[in-house]
């Protein structure tokens, strides 16, 4: 583990160690936490070990070496094809839960569900919701299912799963006016922005980049999400840390929202911003005013 957390670090990795103690746990077939209990590596387990070591220097993302990806309680299945969720991402997860919590049956939609894991960890902790994923991508999709059945088997109430565009001026027409909590982590990076190599060599590009200023797919997700929702519901959707104004100012400038807010990650940057419907249904002619809010 010291060679390969060396070599990891001098490849430029971040959390070498740590990313060395996964990689032999995986090795071994053990949680990181029983390491120190393992029995030694096989000759056959040394091999592997420093194979994935090799490929995780060449900056393929760990998820892919594991196949797994943690988010919130869930481990969920990830690989070529799919954007890896990131654990800045649980926060709007965890805001989804809240909002929903408490509201009878509620319906909560989650857009550009990629692997599933928002829809899946609001499902988890909300056996009670009605939760819908929305994906277009076809390799997406078949994470998505994959992760959908799995969850399923394990007990969780089954998601439901949507093939559609997320700007379709007619996506989810069935549900107009029922949506209590609507979620989405859009594609929102600048195309001009360069990104680690282990996004650009991996996620796959439309998950990641969202125009020249990051804003092709959630103008729309804003619109739309303004007739989803049924007056009181609720709205988040994450942002690159450079929208910090631009997303609330969409958001208020639709007419359709109050309380607009912005929220903060764990490092104090931009992160995701969040509103409520009109309670009366309508649009207001001039958006309201919003507030930053940390994490």
């Amino acid at each position: 583990m010291a060679r390969a957390a060396r070599a990891l670090a001098a490849a430029g990795v971040g959390s070498a160690r740590v990313e060395a103690e996964l990689l032999a746990a995986y090795v071994l077939g053990v949680p990181r936490g029983r390491l120190a209990l393992a029995d030694d590596l096989s000759d056959d387990q040394l091999v592997r070990l420093d194979e994935l070591t090799r490929r995780r220097v060449a900056r393929e993302p760990l998820q892919h070496l594991t196949g797994r990806a943690g988010f919130r309680h869930l481990e969920l299945s990830v690989g070529p094809g799919v954007f890896v969720p990131r654990p800045e991402t649980e926060l709007l997860a965890g805001w989804g839960v809240e909002q929903a919590q408490g509201r009878p049956d509620p319906v909560v939609v989650d857009l550009c569900s990629g692997s599933g894991a928002i829809a899946l960890a609001v499902a988890q902790e909300l056996p009670g919701a009605r939760v819908i994923a929305v994906e277009r991508s076809p390799a997406a999709l078949a994470w998505l299912r994959r992760n959908a059945a799995e969850r399923a088997a394990a007990g969780d109430r089954p998601i439901e799963v949507v093939e559609a565009d997320v700007t379709a001026p007619d996506l989810l027409a069935e549900l107009v006016g029922r949506v209590d909590v609507l979620l989405c982590n859009p594609p929102y990076v600048p195309d001009d922005v360069v990104v680690p190599p282990e996004v650009a060599g991996h996620d796959p590009a439309e998950a990641v980049f969202g125009g020249a200023d990051g804003l092709v797919v959630i103008r729309p997700v804003v619109a739309r999400a303004a007739v989803l929702l049924r007056p009181g519901g609720v709205f988040g959707v994450e942002h690159d840390d450079t929208h910090g104004a631009a997303v609330p100012e969409l958001l208020a400038r639709d007419g359709g929202f109050t309380a607009v807010a912005e929220h903060l990650d764990l490092t104090g940057r931009p992160r995701y911003a969040t509103a409520s419907r009109r309670a009366d249904g309508q649009h207001a002619p001039i958006g309201a005013a919003w507030q930053t809010d940390s994490s």
